[in-house]
């Protein structure tokens, strides 16, 4: 497998996700907007975006984002599912993969040493995503259960670090970090249209909100922001 890749070990990715608590998700049907929505985000202070493969074009995004990201930033790559999937995301300088499902491309990934997020629901699907190697649970749709629905995952497995996706907006976040979340996912609350070409300066406007809000709460619990 090439490797353009790393956005530093799974470990590293980990620590610094933890800390930012905010993960960006694009998706859309116009890969250079995308790549201009993931890169506003970015540079108001987002640390980690992914980009789906959904989106048309998404390799080329990937590509774009990564040459021209701010330092310290890391794009990645949503929507992996197959081998193929991950090394094309290696070749085109991805430095972490979500999967929304247990797909092949978590085992995949991992044994390649790229960091992956690895979609799951159930308490069942989460221990099979770490034991494929998973570096964290991208529990998804979220919404489905809440943040009552994570803490109750998480009983069992209170080390398996989980990120809160679908359907969490700033009225939502902390209540997910409350339960324990390490981070939260956000696409449309925090993209908007941007990535099918609406206007970037909403982006801006609601990156600086959410951060915001996540250095509010790291100040209130004492957690490092």
């Amino acid at each position: 497998m090439t490797s353009q890749n790393t956005g530093g070990t799974s470990a590293g990715l980990l620590a610094g996700i933890r800390q930012a608590r905010l993960v960006g998700i694009v998706r859309g049907n116009d890969g250079g907007a995308a790549a201009q929505a993931a890169l506003a985000a970015m540079e108001e202070g987002f640390q980690y975006v992914e980009i789906a493969l959904t989106t048309p074009n998404a390799l080329e995004a990937i590509r774009e984002v990564r040459a021209a990201a701010p330092a310290g930033c890391l794009v990645g790559a949503g929507t992996v599912l197959s081998q193929a999937d991950v090394e094309h995301v290696t070749a085109a300088g991805g430095q972490f993969i979500v999967t929304p499902s247990l797909a092949p491309s978590i085992s995949e990934a991992a044994n390649a040493g790229i960091p992956v997020i690895a979609g799951a629901l159930t308490p069942s699907e989460a221990y099979e995503a770490m034991e494929r190697g998973a570096t964290a649970i991208k529990l998804f749709p979220a919404s489905i259960g809440g943040p009552g629905y994570l803490k109750a995952v998480r009983d069992p497995f209170p080390d398996i670090p989980f990120i809160a996706v679908g359907g969490v907006g700033l009225d939502e976040a902390a209540g997910y970090w409350e339960a324990g979340a390490i981070a939260v996912g956000l696409g449309g609350p925090l993209f908007g249209t941007a990535a099918s070409g609406g206007d970037l300066s909403d982006v801006r406007n609601r990156a600086r909100r959410f951060l915001g809000l996540a250095s509010e709460f790291a100040a209130r619990t004492g957690a490092s922001s």
